[in-house]
């Protein structure tokens, strides 16, 4: 076996360039790779070229560049019904806690089973439990040793869920729904 030749130093620097490309790429982290997708290395439409009389610094509003509208709210999320047990294990080492949580009327056991009742509505209900398909490819990246399961039934759709934070794909689930998974952190 050969020794290494690595230079002290050089696997924090490339976990250090990993995290900040991550966190740069967020959810655009996981493309899909079925045939007629937009190509994500294509050049955006919203792109403004040199010879353009609009800055990219200047603000951007439905009336165009530069326009006098301001943003509009986001629509109120319908309320989703829900029975659940989460099960959380904060640590990757087998130490589990686990709730009850009922949405739509709230209640349970959970410590904060309103802004988990939100964050399941927020994002899309039955849907959000939902695996990474497999024609996903995924960011490469460790979040954490964060891991949780979900059983029960999401606007009376049946759900059997498993989240961790291996891979940027299952960091953005466990990140849109984290308060469902209490104060388990978010890794790095």
């Amino acid at each position: 076996m050969r020794p290494s030749t690595a230079r002290p130093g050089a696997r924090r620097r490339a976990l250090a360039l990993a995290v900040v490309l991550a966190a740069a790429l967020g959810p655009a982290g996981c493309q899909s790779l079925r045939g007629g997708d937009a190509d994500p290395g294509a050049a955006d439409d919203a792109t403004v070229s040199p010879d353009s009389p609009v800055s990219p610094d200047d603000p951007v509003s439905d009336d165009g560049p530069g326009g006098g509208a301001s943003p509009t709210p986001r629509e109120p999320v319908e309320p989703v019904a829900a029975d659940l047990t989460v099960v959380v294990d904060a640590t990757g080492e087998g130490a589990t806690t686990t709730w009850t949580l009922t949405c739509s009327p709230t209640g349970g056991d959970h410590p904060d089973a309103e802004a988990a009742c939100g964050a399941i509505a927020a994002a899309g209900g039955a849907d959000a439990f939902a695996p990474t398909p497999r024609d996903v490819a995924c960011t490469e990246i460790w979040g954490g040793p964060q891991r949780a399961t979900v059983t029960g039934t999401v606007g009376g759709v049946g759900v059997t869920a498993r989240f961790d934070r291996t891979n940027g794909c299952e960091i953005s689930r466990w990140d849109a729904l984290e308060p469902l998974f209490g104060n388990a952190g978010s890794g790095l």
